[in-house]
Formats: structure tokens, C-alpha cells, sequence
């Protein structure tokens, strides 16, 4: 069985989506990678699935899920990007692992669409570089 990595935020609809979506690319199959929330939006922000288009990876997929859905599951690996989900985060069977990473909250940015926009693209690459890092040292200790 894979390890299991969980991102967590509080809505899961933006920050915990880009980041499982880069981890799960990164990592490949020698991880289980999923993302939930304290207190799910109900959807996938439309911006952060075109975020992750324009790096090739597709979100369209993913869903919004509460944290509750995994707390029967072995979690190897809890990462928390947002503040309000550390504090709201249970510890899960077998978890091993903590870390947190907080990013800014992507849906709350202001101005025209492509303004909006710019906001995802940039909350991505940030992400991208904390977890491309996170991988490859998981990737090294997996060897």
C-alpha cells in the first residue's frame, strides 16, 4: 500500500487542490495524494483548474471532500496550507509526518478576472516551489 499524503486547507477548493495536483505530479505513483478541507467550498475554483491547465495538469476531476472522509485511513503524511486548517486538523491513524506550510488564499483576490488570475498563477508557482522541494526529498529518501 502507498503512502498516503493529505493536503489539507479549509476550504479545499483552491490552495489544497494546486498543491495535491503538483505533489501528485511530482511524486508519480510511488505516493497516494489527496487534498481536503475543514470546511469545504462544495466546488473547485474555476481558476485554480485553469491555473493548473496552463502546467498541464488537470483538476477538472477533483472535488471538494471534508477531512472527516479520511479519518478511517492510514495518513502518513499530514501538510496544512492555511492556518485555519492546522488549527482545525486531527490527528489521523498511523500519521507519521506534520508539516505546514501556509500560502495565501487565492479566491480572495480582487479586480478583473485576469487580475484575479494573476493572483492563482502566482499562488501555483509558490506552491510549486515548496512542494517540487518536498518531493524530490521524498523521492530521495524513497531510494
Amino acid at each position: 500500500m502507498k503512502p498516503l499524503i493529505l493536503v489539507l486547507c479549509t476550504g479545499n477548493s483552491c490552495r489544497s487542490h494546486l498543491a495535491e495536483g503538483l505533489l501528485r505530479s511530482a511524486l508519480g505513483d510511488a505516493f497516494e495524494v489527496a487534498s481536503a478541507g475543514s470546511n469545504p467550498a462544495g466546488y473547485v475554483h474555476p481558476l485554480a483548474i485553469r491555473a493548473m491547465e496552463e502546467v498541464g495538469i488537470d483538476l477538472s476531476g477533483h472535488r471538494s471532500k471534508h477531512l472527516d472522509e479520511f479519518l478511517d485511513r492510514e495518513v502518513e503524511t499530514v501538510i496544512t496550507v492555511c492556518g485555519n486548517a492546522d488549527q482545525a486538523c486531527p490527528v489521523f491513524p498511523g500519521q507519521l509526518n506534520r508539516h505546514h506550510w501556509p500560502f495565501e488564499d487565492p479566491a480572495h483576490a480582487t479586480g478583473t478576472e485576469e487580475e484575479q488570475f494573476a493572483v492563482f498563477r502566482r499562488v501555483r508557482d509558490e506552491i510549486a516551489k515548496v512542494f517540487g522541494a518536498y518531493a524530490a526529498g521524498r523521492l530521495d529518501g524513497a531510494r
